[in-house]
C-alpha cells in the first residue's frame, strides 16, 4: 500500500477569513478556487504553504444541515488527514484489515475532479480520507 500525505483538513466557520489568516501568518496561497461539494455538504478551499507539496484544506459547512456542523459547533480545527493512493479499493481493504472502520466507501468527489475518495476512522477517532492519486500527485 503506497499512501502519501496529500492534505490536512481543517474545519472553519469562514473560509474567506481563514484563508486571509493563513496568508498573513504563514504565506499560504490559494490553490484553485472555492469549491462547493454538495455530496460532502461543504465549501472547500485548498491552500499551499510556500515550498510544500502537502496542501491545507479549509472546509466549512455549506448550510445548517452540513455534515460539518458538529465539528464547527465543537470549535472547528483539525478535522482529518488525507492520503493519496493509486488503488483506493485495495487501500480500504488493507486499512479495514488493520482495524479501521470504513465510514464511506469510495465515491467520486467534486473537489478532486471526480477522482474517488473514501472516509475511514480508527478506534482513537482519527478521521482519514483517502483520495485516488492523479499524475500531479507525484
Amino acid at each position: 500500500m503506497d499512501l502519501r500525505l496529500h492534505h490536512i483538513g481543517v474545519a472553519v466557520r469562514d473560509i474567506a477569513q481563514a484563508t486571509e489568516d493563513h496568508r498573513r501568518r504563514f504565506g499560504c496561497e490559494p490553490e484553485g478556487g472555492l469549491i462547493h461539494d454538495p455530496v460532502q455538504t461543504a465549501m472547500i478551499q485548498f491552500l499551499r504553504f510556500p515550498g510544500e507539496s502537502v496542501l491545507l484544506e479549509l472546509v466549512a459547512p455549506d448550510g445548517p444541515e452540513s455534515k460539518l456542523r458538529k465539528a464547527i459547533e465543537k470549535g472547528g480545527g483539525l478535522n482529518h488527514l488525507c492520503h493519496s493512493t493509486d488503488d483506493i479499493e485495495s487501500a480500504c481493504r488493507t486499512l479495514r484489515q488493520a482495524g479501521m472502520v470504513i465510514l464511506h466507501q469510495p465515491t467520486p468527489a467534486v473537489a478532486f475532479g471526480g477522482r474517488k475518495i473514501a472516509w475511514l476512522t480508527s478506534q482513537d477517532h482519527l478521521l482519514i480520507e483517502l483520495v485516488e492519486r492523479d499524475r500531479h500527485d507525484g
